[in-house]
């Protein structure tokens, strides 16, 4: 019996010690996988600021206050100037350190250090253009003063590179990339200061584009799509003494004019005649790119010598764009023609001499090593620079659009400039006489300034360097660079720039639209924005009331489509109804009953996006390289004035040559239904525009799966489009906005101890930071914060960081 109990035994300690391994194996597993999850989450929370308690600076002469209040913009409290930017670049540092490297790498050409030889053509690309370059060149244009506010900044960003190298703190995109980021220089700040002239400044593609299809295409079909701009277009010198405008007539003899190659933007002031509190209101949403993190930053920075708020791009020292205590300023874009293709002559025995007026001269050839990671040795790259500016030949050559010849491009930031010096004079200006005595300094890229003051002025300002042409360039071609014939004669004279002050109506806006008429006498550009967002703020504007900071906010959140009312009706009319099908007949049925507001949770934005998005790859699809599209300058101008003249009888070459516009209108109306089907169902009054048009706000390593599960926010559907006052504009393959407002702010001057803001999608670049995505449903819905610059307001639910000099 012993014998048999001991027997039913074994099976069972072999059974208990069976499950004491497996027992043992989980917990090993549940161990690995929960040391693996610390060990993620410090990796990820690596970097993090230090917002409370104290830290020692070693470049400070005195102690320094940061408060970071709920929304995460810090207030800076410093005794004397160095210090107050030493502290600006420490805390920017602090939430944008990994943003700032990239951002100095790829306007330097040397991001293929840290990325590899994807980032190689890039690199060479910028290096080719030159930003650095001209940012050293503009070393020796500062002034002592402002120089020591961007040696200031830098030893502060240097100070917390120091304290992640000391300590290892590394933000983990630096973990992911391996490597650490170099000291940070004057030479940073500048050269990400020349990137954002490079951003909102280019003419080049369309010249290089014009050229293509003057020797591509039939003379009649050239001229077809060159800008003009119509005879009643809406102007900014003009609208500011005439608000009441008739929309229908506006567009009645439309000619045809082109925007800018980018999603502009809006800004608008309005006097205290006006105003529900009798003192000027001011209103700017700049549109950029829409990443992770923002491209703005805000700051409120205070010192015996300046109390200024607002917003800055990461990188650079003061305030851009926001108010102090006596004045309030915003830009768009002028984009003049600042930019010339050169076409030159290259002697053929020595491929770096050039011709001028007859005689061949050297050109500076610079030598640069690109450092790839993965490469054993790094990448010589060479840049021949003529009289005119560097060669760009071969960008054009792999687009197919200039032969063989070489190619220079001038443009007016190559050349020194003092844009920190105009910043950090307009953060302590006082009135209009300071703050345009500031603007003097600021060079690229040309802005429109609106402005308002305490004093109840206000006033507009074209500023920036704009070059004066001879009378026979139009800056629509490339030009001969041998004979002299075509240099710039120098630049627009600073105070004959277009300028608006106190003007009777009350009221200043600009959208990139054209500034003023034949009555100027200079050349600014041929590329102007389309009408319709600077349409919808004039019709806002005129409504006779008085307005409040609310009605500002709301009308930057406008998405009324004024293009849909012009072209709703042509199109629908023009479709041959005998080559319709079901389902575009019920499209149809969708879009004429379709209010015309870009709202998300309607259909018709759908299928009026997709329908002109369509138009123009019936038109050109066959007849002009993609590559060719690309840099096709205003083409969504160009289109809509084809369609115009086609339905008023006159159609052009490229509407004959596709059957006219019913064929050109049917087709496209079925290749957009098509794609909406497919991607929506095949009931188009259960479209969504919002299932396309979403947010995105990528960050730069979203693009690597599964990388974009952790640094991009989850899609939202949003309203607006490229064309209505809250810009959002898209990819057309994906729906995913990728350009607009990235900040929206509204300065009310009856009192200026706070403004409202939205900075999107958030203030940190630090993915586990509380306010790396917290205002993207913000952006979304329109839900603007508070931003104080009275202490006892902000310090009350602030955190407290004090910098203190080690």
């Amino acid at each position: 019996m012993n014998n048999v109990i001991h027997n039913r035994e074994k099976p069972r300690r072999r059974l208990l010690r069976f499950r004491k391994i497996i027992l043992s194996i989980v917990l090993i597993f549940t161990l690995l996988a929960s040391g693996t999850a610390v060990w993620a989450y410090l990796q990820l929370t690596s970097g993090l600021p230090q917002v409370e308690g104290e830290y020692e600076a070693s470049g400070l002469a005195s102690e320094v206050d940061v408060y970071r209040d709920e929304n995460g913009v810090p207030h800076i409290e410093a005794d004397n100037d160095e210090d107050l930017y030493y502290a600006q670049g420490f805390v920017t540092a602090q939430d944008r350190m990994f943003q700032m490297d990239l951002s100095r790498r790829q306007a330097s050409g040397m991001l293929s250090e840290v990325v590899g030889e994807d980032a190689l053509d890039s690199d060479r690309y910028f290096r080719t253009f030159g930003l650095r370059r001209a940012a050293e060149d503009s070393l020796d244009a500062y002034d002592e003063e402002t120089l020591a506010v961007l040696e200031a900044y830098a030893d502060g960003v240097n100070d917390y590179i120091s304290h992640m190298h000391t300590e290892n703190e590394r933000p983990v995109e630096f973990q992911l990339l391996g490597y650490e980021p170099e000291p940070w220089t004057v030479l940073d700040s500048l050269t990400i200061g020349k990137f954002m002239a490079y951003d909102l400044g280019g003419n080049w593609q369309g010249q290089a584009f014009r050229h293509w299809l003057a020797n591509n295409a039939s003379e009649e079909e050239a001229l077809d799509l060159m800008p003009t701009y119509p005879n009643d277009g809406p102007v900014i010198m003009d609208t500011a003494k005439n608000m009441d405008i008739d929309i229908e007539e506006s567009f009645a003899d439309a000619g045809s004019y082109q925007p800018k190659p980018f999603n502009g933007s809006n800004n608008w002031v309005v006097s205290g005649e006006h105003t529900e509190s009798g003192a000027p209101l001011l209103g700017d949403d700049p549109h950029l790119g829409l990443d992770t993190p923002s491209i703005w930053y805000e700051t409120h920075l205070n010192s015996p010598s300046v109390n200024v708020t607002g917003v800055i791009f990461a990188g650079v020292p003061g305030i851009i764009l926001g108010h102090n205590e006596d004045i309030a300023w915003g830009v768009t874009n002028v984009g003049p023609d600042v930019q010339q293709l050169y076409m030159e002559q290259q002697n053929p025995d020595d491929p770096n001499q050039f011709l001028y007026e007859d005689e061949w001269y050297d050109a500076k050839v610079v030598e640069e090593f690109i450092e790839v990671d993965g490469y054993d040795k790094p990448f010589l790259h060479e840049t021949i620079i003529t009289r005119h500016g560097p060669l760009i030949s071969e960008y054009s050559h792999e687009k197919g659009v200039i032969g063989d010849e070489a190619l220079a491009l001038k443009w007016t930031a190559h050349e020194s400039s003092t844009e920190m010096q105009a910043l950090i004079g307009m953060n302590r200006a006082d009135d209009w006489e300071s703050f345009s005595t500031a603007l003097e300094h600021f060079h690229a890229p040309a802005q429109n300034f609106v402005f308002a003051d305490t004093d109840g002025d206000i006033g507009y300002r074209a500023n920036g360097k704009i070059p004066i042409r001879t009378d026979d360039d139009d800056a629509l071609f490339p030009v001969p660079g041998w004979t002299g014939d075509h240099d710039w004669e120098g630049y627009i004279p600073w105070d004959e720039l277009p300028t608006i002050e106190n003007p009777e109506s009350g009221m200043i806006s600009t959208a990139n639209n054209q500034i003023d008429d034949e009555g100027y006498d200079y050349h600014l550009s041929h590329t102007w924005a389309q009408p319709y967002r600077h349409e919808r703020i004039l019709d806002m504007l005129d409504d006779d009331g008085s307005f409040a900071a609310d009605d500002m906010k709301a009308m930057q959140m406008d998405v009324q489509n004024m293009h849909a009312e012009e072209f709703v009706p042509i199109l629908t009319a023009a479709v041959a109804d005998e080559d319709l099908r079901e389902i575009d007949e019920d499209a149809l049925g969708v879009l004429t009953s379709w209010d015309k507001v870009d709202d998300k949770n309607e259909s018709g934005p759908l299928l009026f996006h997709l329908w002109m998005n369509a138009i123009p790859h019936v038109l050109f699809a066959e007849d002009i390289p993609e590559s060719i599209l690309d840099i096709f300058e205003g083409e969504a101008n160009v289109v809509d004035q084809l369609i115009r003249e086609a339905a008023e009888g006159s159609p052009g070459p490229w509407m004959k040559k596709n059957g006219g516009l019913s064929v050109v209108a049917t087709e496209a109306l079925q290749l957009a239904v098509d794609y909406a089907s497919d991607a929506q169902g095949d009931e188009p009054e259960a479209w969504l525009w919002g299932n396309y048009h979403r947010t995105a706000f990528d960050h730069p390593l979203g693009d690597v799966a599964p990388l974009h599960l952790l640094f991009n926010p989850s899609p939202k559907p949003v309203d607006g489009s490229s064309i209505t006052v809250m810009a959002a504009s898209y990819n057309d393959e994906t729906g995913d906005t990728n350009h607009g407002a990235g900040w929206r702010g509204v300065i009310d001057l009856a009192d200026l101890s706070e403004s409202e803001h939205i900075v999107a999608p958030g203030q940190s670049g630090h993915v586990m930071s509380d306010h790396y995505h917290d205002q993207l449903l913000d952006w979304v819905d329109g839900n603007y914060h508070t931003t104080s610059m009275v202490p006892e307001n902000y310090q009350s639910e602030s955190t407290h960081l004090r910098l203190v000099p080690n």
